[in-house]
């Protein structure tokens, strides 16, 4: 699998990167193994997971893996801190202490000393930026991370958090930003794409797929065993299967058929290829669905084909 650099730094990742969110949950060990080792057989590094997704489960699993299907050298291991989950509430705390704290319980879920990038997970306006920000020169300077980024920033606060960094000698440079972007999510072209882009932050693309729609598996309805069907991610998918959601997936079912390859190898092709995005992140529920999304590292979208894509998605 080619490798990428992230952002202006020196750190190269695979520009496809494994999502881990559904570990623990809709993804049993078993599952996570095959997936960790189709993964790496591809020529996968890049692993993100957060300490919020399932109450730290998914680290957990990931964690027990590491050292077994594939060396903590062979890894680039990227994590989050912000958003916890307990009970079924979610709870957001981007304090200092909050997020060094979620640090500590996440370099021990995922049994290593340090992470290759850290990232916080959500913007809140309950604490200063600046003491977000100081949480990261902290893990830095610890050597508990070796890059940090932020994720879920809109636009003004991506440029505001880059340039602070960067006004006051010492702190971290920022790496990247991990943010929505789909066929059917677009919306950080308009801001946080050149924000990153002005202040050489790589793109992490979570949801590239927009939760499955973009595989045209919820043309007919919506399978038991989908994330259309989990409560917590109904919402989202549900909001995708509109005139335009669906105009879009028969666009890319379209393409598919006239080039032979899956739905999600169209849309994954699309957004992997986008100006400024260093990787999507492919979260899958078994490991032969992620089979199939990373044998898109072999495939290129037909510029013209990728032009109507652009046109029938545009907002």
């Amino acid at each position: 699998m080619q490798h990428r650099s992230l952002g202006a730094t020196g750190l190269k990742v695979s520009r496809l990167g494994l999502g881990t969110m559904t570990w623990g949950r809709a993804t049993d060990e078993h599952e996570a193994r095959d997936q960790l080792i189709a993964f790496a057989e591809a020529g996968g590094t890049l692993v993100d997971t957060a300490a919020g997704y399932v109450d730290g489960r998914s680290e957990s699993m990931l964690g027990a893996l590491i050292g077994d299907v594939v060396a903590r050298d062979e890894v680039v291991l990227a994590t989050k801190a912000g958003i916890s989950r307990r009970g079924g509430q979610r709870s957001v705390d981007t304090s200092r202490g909050s997020l060094l704290g979620a640090l500590d319980g996440s370099l021990k879920r995922l049994g290593t000393d340090h992470v290759d990038l850290w990232q916080v997970h959500v913007w809140s306006d309950e604490a200063p930026l600046e003491e977000t920000l100081t949480a990261l020169d902290l893990a830095l300077t610890s050597g508990r991370a070796s890059y940090v980024g932020i994720s879920n920033y809109a636009g003004w606060q991506t440029a505001q958090a880059a340039a602070w960094q960067r006004a006051v000698p010492g702190r971290a440079t920022l790496a990247s930003t991990q943010v929505q972007y789909s066929l059917l999510a677009r919306e950080i072209e308009y801001d946080v794409l050149p924000a990153a882009q002005a202040n050489g932050l790589g793109i992490l693309a979570w949801s590239p797929l927009a939760g499955g729609v973009l595989s045209g598996k919820y043309r007919t309805g919506t399978p038991s065993d989908s994330r259309g069907a989990d409560r917590d991610f109904a919402g989202r998918v549900d909001s995708y299967l509109d005139d335009r959601g669906r105009g879009i997936v028969e666009a890319v079912l379209k393409a598919a058929d006239g080039l032979e390859w899956a739905p999600l190898q169209v849309a994954l092709a699309w957004v992997r290829d986008r100006p400024g995005v260093t990787a999507p992140i492919v979260g899958a529920r078994t490991a032969e669905q992620l089979r199939v999304a990373l044998a898109v590292e072999d495939l290129t979208l037909p510029p013209e084909l990728a032009a109507a894509l652009d046109d029938v998605s545009a907002e």
